[in-house]
């Protein structure tokens, strides 16, 4: 995960990184997990399988 104010899109902001301490700490501590209306069955049960698989260890 990359904090919004650091993406390429959004660099109109002439944001940085250090202009949002907080969500920058958060985005280095979680998983973002792929999500979309267009993610299929088999795309579902690998991602579901990878992570279970790496939670296991």
């Amino acid at each position: 995960p990359m904090p919004l104010h650091v993406q390429e899109c959004f660099k109109y902001l002439n944001l940085k990184e250090g202009d949002f301490p907080i969500s920058e700490k958060v985005s280095k501590e979680i998983m973002s997990l792929p999500m979309n209306p267009y993610v299929s069955d088999e795309e579902i049960e690998f991602i579901v399988g990878s992570l279970a698989k790496e939670l296991r260890c």
